[in-house]
């Protein structure tokens, strides 16, 4: 046993885990990180999970529903005692664990099975991140995993309930669980109606999932945030706001390299049901029908479709298990004799084999261990190629305007940096705005009719947008607003003091420095104050 221990199968799973936590880290540069990382702060500082908004001045004090609460506890922790580079480890090991237990579903030779693992992990690749959404990758992974495991060993399923209420209060994408469950127990009654599967074989597990199920959706209110999330997930799939503003929420464009990958395994799917090899019952032809019809409509979906995609298109691959142990008589089976040469041969290849096998994984374990520290070192430049360093320094430093209208990407980098001395306009969580306050924000960038009333109504006073931006180039032009900083990479605009004065507006301190305008008579622009 010994002389196999670091056999090519048994060195897959190890390559594959060293070569996914290389794979799946991400800079810590995600556009909704920084409000998430400030809510974990305000959490932890204050001692309770807000119901209500503190970090615009458009929305403050409108009910707004935390539901990743938890994520951004353990993100801000996280951040405070290892900075961006314990964020980056922390959330390649979560989606590796995603992903290895994925590669635990796939039958067959484990090298195909790595092989149809690395390829579901290309497709999902362009939702990799630091970000609570992958909480929900691995938790799905692991809940699949557990119910098919959960055929022959019940006992497993009792991990389901604590692991969902886990999931409640780390991301709204706990939904899926219950959607999975369903999708699964309908495929399981369309094999009982087709013939497939006994009904005597069917109804425990049947009644199984169903009662998982119902368990779930009582589990839903054990939360800050209470019977409000049974509405959330819905209320944001309905979102058009979320679909403008986010690109996640796009279906994805096939034209561009970075989804190749998810229509390949599309095409292999497809390859794979036609396939007499492959012949999956209809506990995984719903789920997979489900998600693939979501995946295509938002990039969002892709890893839970990855999820029910890979396993059977492993099944469908080459499965026949090739013998590694002692050459044996071709007719009789029995252990054959192999001569002093032979054998001395066969042990200096067994040794090669070993030594080889061995570099591999140090040389992947270097490759994570050097991408890791590449990505830790790189965050500063990071941060400044993507967001307006420069301008929220000097905005930092002086005492300007509190109310700041922000490009909606720089909108938590704002949160994140300048709170609570500035307010923002709008940032990423666009089902706290809604349609119609995005719409304004549109509006006003873009330079449609209204956009100067939309700046005057909100009293805006401090603009912080691109360079390129239409609405900086208009304000370029009024003699209204001068530009208090402009680089390659934003340009901040204030209003003119007279303009202040002219429009009825005074500034006045707010907690912990900074300022907050408002006009003379506020009763004239309703739901602004806390």
């Amino acid at each position: 046993m010994r002389a196999r221990e670091l056999s090519l199968s048994n060195v897959f799973p190890a390559v594959l885990l060293l070569g996914l936590f290389g794979m799946t880290a991400r800079p810590a540069v995600a556009p909704d990180l920084w409000w998430h990382l400030r809510t974990g702060q305000w959490i932890l500082e204050t001692g309770y999970v807000p119901h209500s908004d503190p970090f615009s001045f458009t929305r403050a004090g409108h009910a707004w529903v935390s539901h990743e609460w938890l994520s951004e506890v353990v993100f801000y922790e996280l951040w405070k005692h290892g900075g961006a580079r314990a964020l980056i480890v922390f959330s390649a090991m979560v989606t590796t664990a995603g992903f290895m237990l994925l590669y635990l579903r796939c039958p067959g030779k484990r090298q195909w099975a790595a092989a149809a693992t690395v390829c579901g992990a290309l497709a999902s690749a362009p939702c990799w991140g630091v970000r609570p959404q992958m909480f929900t990758f691995t938790l799905a992974s692991l809940l699949l995993w557990l119910v098919e495991r959960g055929e022959d060993r019940p006992t497993l399923l009792f991990w389901i309930p604590p692991l969902f209420l886990l999931w409640v209060n780390l991301h709204a994408g706990f939904a899926l669980g219950p959607a999975l469950l369903l999708a699964y127990g309908v495929g399981l009654i369309m094999e009982t109606a087709v013939g497939n599967t006994p009904w005597r074989q069917a109804r425990p597990v049947l009644l199984r999932v169903l009662l998982l199920l119902l368990v779930c959706l009582a589990l839903v209110p054990l939360n800050p945030s209470g019977a409000q999330l049974y509405r959330y997930p819905f209320d944001t799939l309905r979102s058009p706001a979320m679909r403008s503003f986010i690109g996640e929420w796009h279906s994805p464009d096939f034209h561009e390299w970075l989804y190749r990958p998810f229509l390949l395994v599309w095409l292999l799917v497809l390859t794979a049901l036609a396939s007499s090899r492959s012949r999956p019952k209809g506990r995984v032809i719903v789920p997979l029908i489900l998600t693939s019809f979501a995946a295509l409509d938002a990039v969002r979906h892709i890893p839970i479709f990855v999820l029910l995609a890979i396993p059977v298109i492993a099944a469908a691959l080459p499965a026949a298990r090739g013998d590694c142990g002692e050459k044996t008589h071709p007719s009789t089976g029995a252990p054959g004799r192999l001569s002093e040469n032979a054998r001395r041969g066969a042990l200096i290849s067994s040794r090669f084999r070993r030594l080889f096998n061995g570099a591999v994984v140090i040389l992947m374990a270097v490759f994570a261990l050097a991408k890791w520290v590449s990505l830790a070192r790189s965050q500063d430049a990071r941060e400044a190629e993507q967001y307006p360093q420069k301008a929220v320094a000097l905005l930092q430093t002086g005492d300007h305007p509190g109310r700041i209208f922000v490009y909606y990407d720089w909108g938590g980098y704002a949160i994140w940096k300048l709170y609570p001395e500035y307010r923002v306009f709008v940032d990423g969580r666009a089902d706290l705005y809604g349609d119609d306050l995005l719409g304004q924000f549109t509006t006003a960038v873009q330079l449609r009719t209204g956009w100067r009333e939309v700046l005057d109504s909100w009293k805006v006073e401090a603009v912080l947008v691109p360079p390129a931006c239409a609405l900086a180039q208009a304000l370029l032009l009024d003699p209204n607003w001068h530009a208090a900083l402009s680089d390659s990479k934003a340009i901040l605009l204030l209003r003119t003091q007279s303009a202040v004065e002219n429009a009825g507006i005074f500034q006045r301190p707010i907690a912990r420095g900074g300022y907050e305008s408002e006009k003379m008579f506020p009763r004239a622009i309703p739901n602004l104050r806390n």
